[in-house]
């Protein structure tokens, strides 16, 4: 029986729908043949035909699946396909498939893409991309990998495209120079294959795949209790949005329209009295990523104050008394994109000294940062060594305290005197280390969080409950701004290299409220009390909720 896609066009057969090939275990490249949409599913080896329209695959290798396996890398040239496989890189005729030996590396061939007779095949061992000729079959030069990860490759008349696994990002790379122009944050974790599909009119679109495992509750009547946890392949295809602006020095990339709600439930452990009470919760920011579409109150009314320019809902209370219960806080409409800065050592050179504001501001301990223990001292210095150049002094601020730290979950925040001892931090700590000693350093820093949206965007309209709560950090450089970075989740090696992809970058699932200042205080009679006095978590429980309606639309 003879396959063929519809008459109607990739973009729109693809649209923004997720494609989820029949029977795909793990999909690493992805090519188009014209409108034919091509995949290798790197543990069958099956060369795939895959069918946007309803995901209905075709295997185009039916009797040389053997000589596909651990296949990673594909491209296409008029009519000669490409792979890269283990540590080789070959070629066959598409009618035939008979694999051909073009070159061979000392370690692993990930990617390989071709422009002509130009042929590029990326190794993450040795951390380059290598170019040859595609006649001579001679290395011509080679590009740094822009990444840590594993990594594929596309290309187009002026970019080399690479999407790396462990960055979750894709990068734009000018393919004769081998100079970044930018990058940008993918939706979706371990980006596996990359292609570039140009329509009849000349558009070209990004298409990128994944490959991971996801946990399910499977359900096993032979065992006691019969459900148990267990992993199962997860892959698809899904089209990659971005919008890069140069002069400021970002791109933007997928988003989603979601609705958060965040709500206090009245409930003390021990029953008190507080009288003229003022319970202040901070609301979404907006931010070059993040659009406040609408906010209304949940339960009872609030009124508005600005709070070093971030919006704070009061809710009023003429008392609390014992036995008395309430339902207030907010709902937030948000269109969230990820987004991801290019900013280089040599753009920070020239820089302005700090004011006198932001100094006194954001240099001091404002937050128990123990800055004037030894530890921390002996750590502010050991962590930028000589470095005076400030974007070089934060990323190895970062890398060192990614070094002297492991991450752990802890009911409570300890000072950075006392993590740095354990050698273990939650997130939170993590960021009162990473603050103290950029502080030290002369870096301005401010707290941002404080919640990431559960990334299940394939759950559309399902309310989603993040497991915690969850902050980060921004820090400051003259004539850039304020610059998001993450507190622990780039920490993934021991000893490193650690990604950069939250480095100046935040995905969509990140939901920032209240940049600098406490996300939610309560004041009695005008006297704010603190953790000595009643903790906020004695006196009420919270309740998170989000729910994403829709992918946004491209650009």
């Amino acid at each position: 029986m003879s396959f063929a896609l519809p008459t109607l066009t990739v973009s729109q057969m693809f649209g923004q729908r997720t494609i989820r090939p029949l029977t795909a275990a793990a999909l690493c490249g992805i090519t188009f043949i014209k409108d034919r949409l091509i995949a290798i599913d790197s543990i069958k080896g099956h060369l795939l035909e895959i069918d946007p329209t309803s995901d209905n695959s075709r295997i185009l290798n039916p009797h040389q699946v053997e000589e596909f396996l651990d296949v990673t890398g594909l491209a296409v040239w008029d009519d000669t396909l490409w792979v890269s496989r283990e540590n080789s890189v070959y070629l066959c005729k598409l009618n035939a498939l008979d694999l051909e030996h073009f070159v061979t590396l000392p370690y692993a061939a990930d990617g390989v893409a071709i422009w002509d007779t130009t042929v590029y095949v990326s190794c993450q061992r040795l951390g380059y991309i290598l170019v040859f000729d595609r006649e001579t079959r001679k290395e011509i030069t080679r590009f740094y990998a822009p990444g840590v990860g594993i990594e594929n490759l596309a290309v187009n008349q002026e970019m080399l495209w690479i999407c790396d696994r462990i960055e979750q990002s894709v990068y734009a790379m000018d393919r004769a120079t081998g100079e970044l122009q930018f990058s940008v944050l993918t939706p979706f974790e371990c980006p596996t294959g990359i292609a570039i599909h140009k329509d009849e009119i000349g558009k070209e679109s990004i298409y990128v795949a994944y490959a991971t495992e996801e946990p399910y509750i499977r359900d096993n009547p032979n065992a006691d209790p019969s459900h148990e946890l267990t992993f199962r392949d997860r892959t698809f295809i899904h089209p990659l949005y971005y919008h890069y602006q140069p002069d400021k020095r970002y791109a933007l990339s997928n988003g989603y329209l979601i609705e958060m709600s965040y709500a206090e439930e009245i409930a003390p452990l021990d029953e008190v009295y507080l009288p003229d009470v003022e319970w202040r919760i901070a609301l979404p920011s907006e931010t070059e990523r993040q659009k406040v579409k609408h906010v209304e109150p949940i339960g009872i009314p609030f009124t508005e104050e600005v709070i070093e320019g971030q919006r704070v809902a009061v809710f009023k209370f003429d008392s609390l008394a014992p036995g008395e219960r309430h339902i207030f806080g907010w709902k937030a409409l948000l269109e969230v994109r990820g987004i991801k800065y290019r900013i280089t050592p040599r753009d920070v050179e020239n820089i302005p000294k700090l004011s006198p504001e932001l100094q006194t501001r954001y240099l001091v301990d404002d937050d128990d940062l123990a800055m004037n223990t030894t530890i921390v001292r002996r750590a502010a210095r050991e962590a930028i060594g000589s470095e005076t150049n400030v974007l070089r002094k934060m990323h190895s601020i970062r890398n060192y305290v990614y070094d002297e730290l492991s991450y752990g979950i802890k009911p409570y925040i300890d000072t950075p005197d006392t993590v740095l001892e354990r050698g273990v931090g939650s997130c939170g700590e993590y960021v009162g280390v990473l603050l103290a000693l950029s502080r030290l350093n002369g870096i301005p820093c401010r707290t941002v969080g404080r919640y990431k949206c559960p990334p299940h965007s394939d759950l559309v309209g399902v309310p989603l409950q993040p497991d915690f709560n969850h902050v980060w950090l921004e820090f400051y450089i003259p004539n850039f701004g304020w610059l998001p970075m993450e507190s622990n989740p780039d920490d993934v090696s021991e000893g490193g290299p650690y990604p950069t992809r939250f480095f100046m970058g935040l995905c969509w699932y990140h939901i920032e409220i209240g940049k600098g200042i406490t996300f939610e205080t309560v004041t009695s009679k005008g006297a704010r009390l603190t953790k000595e006095d009643i903790p906020i978590g004695d006196l009420a429980i919270n309740h998170i909720r989000f729910t994403i309606l829709k992918e946004l639309p491209p650009f």
